[in-house]
C-alpha cells in the first residue's frame, strides 16, 4: 500500500529516534528530499503525496544506513556550508557549521586590499572556497596531505565557479612555494587520540588522521603556530579553529610563537572555538 510523504517522514523519523539520532526529523527530511530530488518546502506543501514504490525503496535503504550511524553528509555526498555546496567524501571532515565561524573572523580582519590566504589542512576546501567567494581580489591557496581531499577540493572549486582559488598536496607547510601570506586559517586535527567521543556519533565514520592530534590534540596546532610566522606578512593574522576546552593552551601556543593581539573568540554556541594572533616578524 502506497505511504505518503507525511507517513515516510513519521516513521522514519522514529525509527532514527530509537536509534540515538540527535535530530531525527531532519536527518529524515533530508534524505526524503534527496529521494524525491525537491526542496525540503516540497515535504510540507505536498505532505499527503504517496511515494511510489521506487521511492519507498529508495528512502528506506537510505534511512537503514543512517540507523547505522553514517553521517547524512556521506549518504548524500554533499554539505552547505557557508554559500556553498560541497561535495563530501569519507576521505575528508564533513564542514560543520561551527568552522562558519573561522570563516566570519577571517573576513573581519582580511584588509580592504588585495592579499593572500593559506588554508591549511583545506579538506573539502570549505574554509578556502567560503572565503575566496567572498574575496574576490584575494588569492587563496588550500594545502592537504591527502591528494583525494586536494582532488575534492579542486571538484569543489570547479563546481562552486571559483576561479581565485588553487589546491596544493602538501604535509602542513612542506610544500608551500617561498611566499608570505596576508593571512593564515585552519582547522587542523585536534582531538585527544583517547578522547571517547571518537566511537559516538558520526565521527566514527570520520577519517581519524583529520581529527586527532598527539599531545592531547596540541601537536598539529603547535607545529602551526611555529612555523606560521615565516609564512606571513608583518601584521598577518593567523586564525586556529580548536576544542572548546584548549582556548587557554592554544593562546600559549601563539604567545610562545611571537603571535601579538592573541585572544580567543567562542562558536555560535558560546563554547571556546577560534585563536587568532597578528603576526610581529
Amino acid at each position: 500500500m502506497p505511504i505518503s510523504i507525511e507517513h515516510a517522514l513519521r516513521d522514519a523519523a522514529l525509527l532514527l529516534a530509537e536509534h540515538q539520532s540527535p535530530s531525527p526529523r531532519i536527518d529524515a527530511s533530508v534524505l526524503l528530499c534527496h529521494v524525491l530530488d525537491k526542496p525540503s518546502s516540497y515535504l510540507y506543501t505536498w505532505s499527503d503525496k504517496a511515494l511510489s514504490e521506487q521511492e519507498t525503496k529508495d528512502f528506506e535503504a537510505l534511512i537503514e544506513r543512517r540507523k547505522l550511524g553514517e553521517p547524512v553528509a556521506y549518504i548524500i555526498g554533499y554539505r552547505d556550508f557557508w554559500s556553498l555546496r560541497l561535495n563530501v567524501e569519507p576521505s575528508t571532515l564533513i564542514p560543520r557549521p561551527d568552522t562558519e565561524r573561522l570563516v566570519e573572523l577571517a573576513l573581519e580582519r582580511l584588509p580592504k586590499r588585495e592579499g593572500t590566504v593559506l588554508d591549511l589542512g583545506t579538506g573539502t576546501g570549505a574554509i578556502a572556497l567560503a572565503i575566496a567567494a567572498e574575496r574576490p581580489d584575494i588569492q587563496v591557496t588550500g594545502v592537504d596531505l591527502r591528494p583525494e581531499a586536494v582532488a575534492l577540493a579542486q571538484r569543489n572549486q570547479k563546481e562552486n565557479h571559483i576561479t581565485n582559488a588553487q589546491f596544493l598536496q602538501s604535509s602542513w607547510f612542506g610544500a608551500v612555494p617561498a611566499q608570505t601570506f596576508t593571512m593564515i586559517v585552519s582547522n587542523p586535527p585536534y582531538i585527544d587520540p583517547e578522547d571517547p567521543h571518537l566511537s559516538q556519533g558520526d565521527v566514527r565514520f570520520e577519517p581519524k588522521t583529520a581529527l586527532i592530534a598527539d599531545d592531547h590534540g596540541l601537536a598539529d596546532i603547535r607545529h602551526i603556530c611555529q612555523h606560521s610566522p615565516h609564512y606571513l606578512d608583518r601584521d598577518g593574522w593567523l586564525l586556529i579553529e580548536h576544542g572548546y576546552d584548549q582556548g587557554q593552551a592554544v593562546r600559549a601556543l601563539f604567545t610562545e610563537a611571537g603571535f601579538s593581539d592573541v585572544e580567543t573568540l567562542q562558536d555560535y554556541a558560546g563554547q571556546d572555538r577560534v585563536t587568532l594572533g597578528r603576526s610581529t616578524h
